[in-house]
């Protein structure tokens, strides 16, 4: 292995400011890869360095790691991504990223009227429940608004109380 290439856990650390239990993680979940040494020692190569800083950056704006492994394995395994892969990674996110912009924006100009109420079964709840299609079921929570393929997470059933 070149060492001009090859990065230590330590070193890609340092440079990318996530901690070493993370890399490893990340790895577990196959969103980066390592090659071991002939001690057995992790080397990561230089380019992994992009990798975690986009797995970084989506994060932050709220894309899973599921949806970051599934753009990662859209690029080439046997060649460092070039700038027009990114570009093209980039294009095939724009309308997520759009829809969750745009999502978040009705979540923000909305949110005033959404925290007094808690149980987004309202009326006038029109990110959760336009109509009120939900308070037909009785009061509290019923679903929550999620982004995986825009399914609903059904809410536990309420426990009845003893008193």
């Amino acid at each position: 292995m070149n060492p001009a290439i090859w990065l230590t856990p330590g070193q890609l650390a340092d440079r990318s400011g996530v901690a070493v239990s993370a890399l490893h993680y990340y790895e577990s979940r196959g969103l980066i890869t390592s090659r071991r040494t002939s001690g057995n020692q992790r080397r990561y190569r230089r380019d992994t360095l992009r990798k975690v800083a986009f797995i970084k950056v989506a994060q932050g704006v709220g894309v899973s790691l599921e949806e970051i492994k599934d753009a990662f394995d859209s690029l080439p395994d046997s060649r460092v991504p070039t700038t027009e892969d990114w570009a093209r990674l980039s294009r095939a996110w724009h309308d997520r990223l759009t829809r969750r912009i745009e999502d978040l924006t009705a979540l923000r100009d909305s949110f005033t009227d959404c925290i007094g109420c808690g149980c987004l079964s309202l009326a006038s709840c029109p990110l959760a429940n336009p109509g009120d299609v939900l308070g037909q079921q009785g009061p509290g929570p019923r679903r929550l608004p999620v982004h995986d393929d825009d399914a609903p997470v059904e809410s536990a059933p309420r426990a009845e109380s003893s008193g």
